[in-house]
């Protein structure tokens, strides 16, 4: 049963203005929830490999410890212990023909910068997403009301036109017209409750990566393995 009113009615009557603000809202919304289920499901995988620190630490040498971790591709860990093994060995064996890198940085200062910008690599792999989730939820609203005043105007132009002003004949254009605001605000709610829950998940691994970082930081400079738990 066709209705002269509703999402249908304010689809074939908008101009072409309302309905691209209705297909970015649309295409919006679709990545925003895309973003959120696909980072949700990553940090679930990557809070898995927490477990494995402890038996990393009770590896009775560094490679066995490094050949402990699971899935090396995705397991920030491993990557940031393989990166600062490669650190180490990489001060330790320069030639007498390129010295500059000991003269500039002793072995405590170096580990501790290739260790810092191994952590920072992984930490920008988590904000994959987070850029667009925060310019969603901050412009998505306003996007909204974009839409909801261009149709009002357009109502209003075409109640005027008519020559009638009656309650019917306005509630109608103008309901529909607000529609887009409260489209903005769906769009917009789930993004910014999702970039604010991505990102303190983000932290919390950062700083379970930094606190690692440290550990191995001691350990390539005093030869002692940090225990877990200290």
């Amino acid at each position: 049963m066709n209705t002269p009113f509703g999402l249908l009615n304010l689809w074939l009557e908008g101009d072409n203005i309302i309905r691209f603000v209705a297909i970015v809202m649309l295409v919006s919304s679709i990545v925003t929830w895309v973003i959120l289920l696909s980072r949700s499901w990553d940090l679930r995988n990557l809070r898995k490999f927490k477990p494995e620190l402890d038996q990393f630490w009770r590896a009775t040498s560094y490679e066995q410890g490094l050949q402990g971790f699971t899935n090396p591709a995705n397991n920030p860990y491993f990557h940031i212990a393989k990166a600062a093994s490669g650190a180490s060995t990489h001060h330790q064996s320069q030639s007498s023909n390129h010295r500059e890198l000991l003269q500039t940085l002793n072995y405590s200062e170096w580990m501790a910068r290739s260790i810092k910008n191994s952590i920072d690599g992984v930490a920008a792999g988590l904000q994959k997403g987070m850029t667009f989730l925060g310019s969603t939820g901050a412009t998505a609203p306003f996007v909204g009301l974009f839409g909801t005043v261009w149709g009002i105007y357009h109502a209003l132009i075409a109640i005027s036109s008519s020559g009638s002003a009656q309650i019917d004949q306005v509630a109608g254009p103008i309901g529909e017209a607000l529609i887009m605001t409260a489209i903005g605000l769906a769009v917009a709610i789930p993004a910014v409750l999702g970039f604010n829950a991505l990102n303190r998940a983000n932290r919390l691994l950062v700083a379970d990566l930094n606190r690692f970082g440290n550990d191995l930081l001691a350990y390539f400079v005093t030869g002692a393995r940090v225990k877990s738990g200290e």
